[in-house]
This record gives structure tokens, C-alpha cells and sequence, in this order.
């Protein structure tokens, strides 16, 4: 008789989870994302139904996109592997507040080459985060500082708002304040998200000025999509940081810069890594750097930080600023 019982009750089981196969689907799938490979009679004992029905559901899950790979055998099983594309995920609680956590520090750093993708995976991430789990994320993330080099602190959420009003193409509003202190209120197109250095660009069409503008994020407040749509735009320039970059050049005037190193041209560009100009041999042992020079006091530092011999030919600010640090170098020694 208990075993009589004990079957019925595993047919009533298998019943009830049967009739349900969107969710005995999805705890299928929580169980394939574990880093293991499991066999069809524990996939089919954890979710109390047969190991024939654990194909089928195998087959609905490659159906929908997720590469479940399959090997015969005695210790054979099933596990889910790298694909082509990447299918939704299922993420328990606390996996999902730690990807939030740490793409809110990435969207608030420059980081090379991952700012636009964070925002926008944080983006679609808080859009489904349950109220409780947003909460927590908030909470973490006014508590936690993230070191961004003595450079301009960014609101991760000014960013989120931005990244979601571009990819949806809406209009925002917000308050700017100026280089000079000026505040106003502008209604833009955004267009694009710009990370140079430590700081953040937007790129956006101002409606009242009918023209182009870049903005620092950083002196961004009160950021709010108003939900009104926008057409598509052409950008007057190649890509939005061709855009930035030709806008943030006229902000200064430059000079021709040319310095002799006594040090062979490829020692040279190690030195000087992203910076831009050319760099050309002279001799075996000597090159010469030839760059246009915005801002002469960075070009000053950069030069003493390069633990190089060098000579400038020009211009002579560059000349005179150098020796002004030296000169304040010799009397902070003596």
C-alpha cells in the first residue's frame, strides 16, 4: 500500500508540473545555467516528471534559441553552452543587484570601450528589477564610491536617463550649467554619449537654438525624458566623437609643437601612448615629436613626465612655461 501511495502521489506530481510547462521551463533552464552537466534522470527527479518529457522540453529550449548540448552515455547529460547569440538569462536576486551594482560603477567611470554598452544594459536591467531589488540597488549605490581619477563626477542616473531617451529617440530636459557659471534650461534631441578622458559628452540637437551642441554631463541636472518622439538627424561629422573632438579643439587656440628627444622614435611613442602628433626618426638615436598643442600646460607636464632628454624648437609659450616650472621646481628644493 505505501507504494501504491507513493505512486499516485508522484503521478499527481507529475500532473500538476505537467500542466504547467512555462514555468517547469524555466526552472529547466535555472537548472541548465549551472556551471555542471546533468543527467536526464536528475533533470526529470528535480522536476518530477519523466525523462521523455525532459527531451521534449530540451527540444522547446533549442526551439527558442538556447544551444543545450546533449552527450550519449552512461555518464552522459545535458548542459548549456556558448551560441551564436545570446538568449535571455535567468538571474536570481542577488546575481541580479550585483550586475546592476557594477554596471552602475562601469557607466560612472570612463572605462575604454564598455561606457555606451553598460548604460545600456543597466538601462533594460532596471526597467524589469522588481521594486525590492531596485531599492537595494539604490541603496549600494549611494554608498559606494567609485574612484574616478580626480576628474568630474557623472550621476550614473543622468546617464541611464540619456542612454534610454537616445535608443528610444525621445526628447529631454534639463538644467546646464556653463563653463561661466550660467545656468539655463535647454530641451534637446540627444544623439549620442560621448566619453573622453574622465569626462562625459552629450551630443544633442537644441531645439531653441536650432543648432547642434555638446554638453558635460557632469553639469547636467534635473535630466527627464519628456516621452515626445524624434526624427533622425545627421550628425555634421563623421561619428559623434569626431564631433566632440572638433568642437572641444576650437574651445582652445593651438600652436605647432616641435620637441627633439634623445631617444630613438619608438621609445618615443611607448612614452607618449595615446597622445596624439607624429613622431619621426631623426637619427639612429634622436626623434622628433610634431603635435598641435591646445593646451601648453599639459603639454609642459607631459613632457617632464616623460623621463626623457628632450629640446623644444617651439613655440616659445612652450619654452617659457617650462622654465616658469622650473623655476618654481628649484625654489620649492632649495
Amino acid at each position: 500500500m505505501q507504494d501504491v501511495g507513493q505512486l499516485l502521489s508522484y503521478k499527481a506530481r507529475t500532473l500538476d508540473t505537467m500542466t504547467d510547462t512555462p514555468a517547469r521551463l524555466l526552472n529547466l533552464l535555472s537548472l541548465l545555467q549551472t556551471p555542471r552537466e546533468w543527467s536526464g534522470t536528475e533533470l526529470a527527479d528535480r522536476l518530477a516528471v519523466s525523462t521523455r518529457t525532459i527531451r521534449r522540453d530540451v527540444d522547446r529550449l533549442r526551439d527558442l534559441g538556447y544551444p543545450v548540448e546533449a552527450t550519449m552515455g552512461s555518464v552522459g547529460g545535458y548542459r548549456l553552452v556558448a551560441g551564436r547569440a545570446l538568449p535571455p538569462l535567468l538571474l536570481d536576486d542577488e546575481e541580479a543587484v550585483a550586475i546592476a551594482v557594477g554596471l552602475r560603477a562601469a557607466a560612472g567611470s570612463a572605462v575604454d570601450g564598455i561606457e555606451e554598452a553598460s548604460l545600456r544594459a543597466l538601462t533594460k536591467l532596471e526597467q524589469v528589477l522588481p521594486s525590492r531589488l531596485r531599492h537595494r540597488v539604490g541603496t549600494l549605490g549611494s554608498a559606494v564610491v567609485t574612484m574616478t581619477g580626480g576628474g568630474p563626477r557623472v550621476d550614473p542616473s543622468a546617464l541611464t536617463v540619456l542612454a534610454g531617451a537616445i535608443a528610444n529617440r525621445e526628447c529631454v530636459r534639463f538644467a546646464y550649467r556653463a563653463g561661466d557659471g550660467a545656468e539655463t534650461r535647454r530641451h534637446a534631441e540627444p544623439q549620442r554619449l560621448v566619453a573622453s578622458g574622465r569626462r562625459w559628452y552629450l551630443v544633442a540637437w537644441d531645439l531653441a537654438r536650432d543648432d547642434w551642441r555638446i554638453f558635460r554631463v557632469d553639469r547636467l541636472t534635473g535630466v527627464t525624458a519628456t516621452g515626445a518622439r524624434t526624427a533622425p538627424r545627421t550628425l555634421p561629422a563623421a561619428d559623434a566623437s569626431e564631433f566632440v573632438e572638433s568642437k572641444l579643439r576650437n574651445l582652445w587656440p593651438t600652436a605647432a609643437a616641435v620637441v627633439d628627444f634623445d631617444a630613438p622614435a619608438g621609445v618615443v611613442r611607448s612614452k607618449l601612448g595615446q597622445a596624439p602628433g607624429e613622431v619621426e626618426s631623426v637619427t639612429d638615436g634622436t626623434s622628433r615629436w610634431r603635435v598641435d598643442a591646445d593646451r601648453i600646460d599639459w603639454m609642459a607636464v607631459r613632457l617632464l613626465m616623460l623621463d626623457l632628454p628632450f629640446r623644444v624648437q617651439s613655440p616659445p609659450a612652450l619654452i617659457d612655461r617650462l622654465r616658469t616650472f622650473g623655476d618654481r621646481a628649484r625654489r620649492g628644493t632649495q
